[in-house]
């Protein structure tokens, strides 16, 4: 079984942001894995470190995914997740649901691999959940210092005096 091990990180709610992942394998190799933004939400670093994470695992690998974020983890145990498709991406309040776009890219990951959510208390000792805290800040930091940018999407949606739409290879 994998474990996986994700944090994010705010500086600032919006602010520079950063999130990080340890991916543990059945041999106990360790990867790690980071990143961030420039202006984000800790959730969205959240989910980011999920969803990053989880592109790195085989479909076919059973995986045990820690969090200290209860937003992520009750979407997937709480049926949070079900219920905003079936509302039409709306809360149970009736407002719109917030990073749509990062639900839907996990909700598709998900769905196609063994994935158990297990929550941990940050901030509590949990060794590998420190390790991501100390790594998403760093990155949140970097961010925030000016010393990383925000990389671009590759596509755009361009004006409307536009012929055709544009392809950006410039990250590929």
């Amino acid at each position: 079984m994998i474990q996986i091990h994700t944090d994010g990180s705010c500086l600032g709610n919006p602010g520079a942001g950063g999130w990080a992942a340890v991916i543990v394998d059945e041999n106990n190799q360790r990867m790690e894995i980071c990143g961030g933004a420039a202006h984000t939400t800790n959730n969205r670093m959240e989910l980011t470190a999920a969803l990053r994470a989880l592109e790195k695992v085989s479909a076919t690998s059973r995986v045990e995914l820690y969090t200290d974020s209860s937003y992520l983890k009750n979407a997937f145990t709480n049926g949070w997740l079900s219920k905003w498709k079936r509302n039409g991406w709306r809360t149970s309040t009736g407002a719109h649901v917030l990073n749509r776009d990062l639900w839907l890219e996990l909700d598709a990951l998900i769905s196609t691999r063994n994935v158990n959510f297990r929550w941990v208390k940050g901030h509590a000792g949990n060794p590998l959940n420190e390790r991501c805290d100390f790594l998403a800040r760093t990155e949140a930091a970097k961010f925030q210092r000016g010393e990383k940018i925000s990389v671009p999407p590759k596509t755009f949606t361009p004006p409307r005096n536009f012929a055709r739409p544009v392809q950006l290879s410039l990250f590929d």
